[in-house]
């Protein structure tokens, strides 16, 4: 018995059919309606009725194959678009030559009206598309009568536009757009895609109150932070929940959709402007060289590593201390980036042998020093442990460098190493002071970037926060009026980058961090993205200042001369002069301290370091003071 399975014909759509069967219909329409026409909406001469109808058969048979073989059946009217409606003016167009041609071989137009081959393509074009975007039109309408929930768009610029245009595309979603609200008042009034713009921003809360508004989308793309602040809090306002598109590159890009919404979190509050960087430097700087990095498992080291690991260098040697963050960030950078060299290496700055061994076996061209102790509290108890890593692990580090003639040497510092009132900032400024020092007499390039805090860094308030939330309250603030610079992880690295690509040595950069932030104001804003209240649903309790905390961060001492750099986010100073021998033996006074001295006798000392005569001369009487 032949058991094989004969092949089912192929079918085609009935759909397929009737749209052929109406298009063959409207060509005699169009046809005849322009001989009509030409002749004053019917007064036709006998003569020319019957030649309309004696051409009819050569022009119905010419515009049926030319539609045919263009390809108007492929779409589907449900879908019609602009694509499918520039195909039928193709087509019409090909289509109406073409009778005109073939009537011409058979009657040499001895007596058709030139006038009746436009008004016939003019026809076609109207009975073609018109039947096909109004059964769109019907269609879209009645899905979107039934989709489950209203929304209101908040901008009606390109994002918005583009917003809407992927609603109305698929009902499915569940989200209705029914309207617009716009700061432009000239957009008042106007329908975008057939959604009208009916209010400005700050009317959204009464305008989702009468219209009966269930989600709002925010289609604001470039607001500044200020900007950004206030339509969320418009939102929240409102009662009603909410979401927002990215930024403008998923514009260009042309991503902005229904999937590419996502809740508001605490990074669109801040609100900071997209950082332009100079990839093309920054790749001249890394790209097949070998690069190592301190800390390499931890939040700015790992960042560091992802964005090296893109533009391939020759070799990356990832340094870390903890086993598991140098196993995680390893296990990541192998799969994400399969084809560049790793050398993981477990070690501490610290210890004089691992490194050593590992610049003599790996010959870094650039290090990038992202390793450091940074917990302030927990520090202000601990300073021998901020010592030795901080200020002995960069002293360590820095001379292998020197020794092994690595080209640049970058130090990642800190907002706390100015004014330093705490033993963590103090442990910074020593090694800012120190890669200036070992920079006036080596070939390595030395650098220090400085910068503030970065959102969702191990250890930082975010994440505490979030934990605290989540627990139930309550939200422990030291004091409401303390305020923090703030940037994101990615942003401070790319920065990071760019500075180590214009240094030239001896250089402090200090990265532009915006306005500072109320650590009251990051509380509130996450216990409201939470779908919470402040103060109702979760207390927010203020502790104190904690030891060595301040109420508010500096990028710079006032008297240090800031000057501009190739990139606006960077500025720069030449830093400290320094009195080697003095800080030498304030650093040889610290490493006997560590093996025999007290906490208290490790502080002074390392206040002392930081604010010796020749460094307080030049770096101003306001360095050094107040550490606990």
């Amino acid at each position: 018995m032949d058991t094989t399975r004969k092949k089912p014909p192929v079918k085609t759509p009935i759909g397929r059919w009737a749209v052929l069967a109406h298009d063959l219909l409207v060509i005699p329409l169009a046809w005849l309606g322009a001989y009509w026409l030409r002749f004053n909406l019917g007064r036709m001469p006998p003569v020319f009725l019957r030649q309309s109808v004696y051409l009819l058969p050569i022009v119905l048979l010419v515009q049926g194959v030319v539609f045919w073989n263009m390809g108007l059946y492929r779409g589907i009217w449900r879908f019609a678009s602009l694509p499918d409606l520039l195909r039928i003016l193709k087509a019409v167009i090909v289509g109406t030559a073409g009778s005109a041609l073939a009537l011409f071989l058979v009657s040499r137009l001895v007596d058709v009206p030139r006038s009746a081959f436009v008004l016939d393509g003019l026809l076609l074009l109207v009975f073609l598309g018109g039947p096909r975007f109004f059964y769109r039109s019907f269609k879209d309408r009645a899905l979107y009568a039934s989709a489950q929930k209203t929304a209101l768009i908040v901008g009606a610029g390109r994002a918005g536009e583009m917003l809407v245009r992927d609603l109305l595309r698929d009902p499915n979603v569940g989200f209705r757009p029914l309207a617009f609200v716009d700061d432009n008042p000239r957009r008042l009034g106007q329908e975008i895609q057939g959604v009208p713009v009916v209010a400005t921003c700050d009317q959204l809360p009464e305008t989702v109150e009468r219209l009966g508004i269930d989600i709002v989308f925010i289609a604001v793309t470039q607001a500044k932070a200020s900007a950004m602040r206030r339509l969320i809090e418009l939102c929240e306002r409102s009662g009603r929940p909410f979401r927002i598109l990215p930024g403008l590159q998923n514009v260009v890009a042309g991503q902005v959709s229904i999937q590419e919404l996502r809740p508001v979190n605490i990074e669109d509050l801040l609100g900071r402007e997209p950082v332009s960087l100079d990839w093309r430097e920054i790749t001249r700087g890394i790209a097949g060289r070998s690069i190592l990095v301190t800390g390499a498992g931890g939040s700015i080291g790992s960042e560091l590593c992802r964005q090296i690991a893109r533009l391939k260098p020759r070799l990356l040697v990832l340094f870390e201390r903890s086993e598991f963050n140098l196993y995680t960030i390893e296990r990541e950078l192998r799969r994400e980036y399969p084809d560049i060299t790793l050398a993981p290496v477990l070690g501490d700055v610290g210890d004089a042998v691992v490194v050593e061994r590992t610049l003599t076996a790996h010959g870094p061209d650039v290090i990038l020093h992202a390793a450091a102790y940074k917990h302030v509290p927990m520090l202000e108890h601990q300073a021998r442990a901020a010592i030795v890593n901080n200020v002995f692990g960069t002293a360590t580090l820095a001379a292998a460098a020197d020794r092994a003639g690595c080209s640049s040497f970058l130090l990642i510092s800190t907002d706390k190493a100015v004014n330093p009132s705490n033993v963590m900032g103090a442990t910074k400024r020593a090694a800012e002071i120190l890669c200036q020092e070992i920079n006036a007499r080596s070939r390595t390039h030395f650098l220090t970037v400085r910068f503030g805090n970065v959102l969702g860094s191990a250890g930082s308030v975010i994440p505490l926060f979030k934990a605290q939330i989540a627990a139930g309250g309550p939200v422990t603030v030291t004091h409401p009026d303390i305020t923090r610079y703030f940037m994101t992880i990615p942003e401070a690295c790319g920065l990071i980058l760019q500075a180590g690509a214009i240094g030239e040595g001896g250089e402090i950069f200090v990265l532009d961090m915006g306005e500072p932030v109320k650590i009251r104001y990051l509380a509130e804003q996450l216990i409201l993205l939470s779908g919470k209240r402040p103060g109702q649903d979760i207390p927010i309790t203020y502790t104190g200042l904690r030891p060595g905390e301040k109420l508010f961060e500096e990028l710079f001492y006032a008297d240090e001369a800031l000057t501009k750099t190739v990139h606006p986010k960077i500025r720069l100073t030449a830093g400290t002069a320094v009195d080697r021998v003095h800080f030498q033996e304030c650093l040889a006074r610290l490493r006997t301290l560590c093996e025999h001295g007290d906490e208290r006798a490790l502080t002074q000392a390392l206040q002392a370091a930081i604010t010796s005569p020749a460094i307080a001369q030049a770096a101003g009487s306001g360095s050094g003071v107040g550490m606990a």
